[in-house]
């Protein structure tokens, strides 16, 4: 979680953080990692783990899903899974 709360602290102290500021890769598939079951939206995270693809709406749409489940730790976390997938988006061109 310290990556996360970096990153969150980051983000706090800028009035307009940029998307670029995100966790690294090996964090947001820790955090899918975490929210993966056999639920539908867990199975998307469960299948981002596996493979490292997913198409990012429907990863964004599983974590915002999840935000309402998770204790506050878990929804900062989810928070940031979001950003990384924002941030991945925003570098590739693309929208999200």
């Amino acid at each position: 979680m310290t990556e996360v709360q970096t990153v969150l602290g980051r983000r706090a102290e800028m009035k307009h953080p940029p998307v670029s500021l995100a966790v690294s890769d090996s964090v947001a598939v820790g955090i899918a990692n975490i929210f993966s079951s056999a639920s539908q939206t867990g199975q998307v995270l469960e299948r981002f783990v596996r493979t490292g693809s997913v198409d990012s709406n429907e990863l964004i749409k599983a974590a915002q899903f999840e935000q309402g489940y998770a204790s506050p730790e878990g929804y900062a976390a989810l928070y940031c899974l979001v950003g990384w997938v924002k941030a991945q988006v925003h570098r590739r061109g693309g929208a999200a």
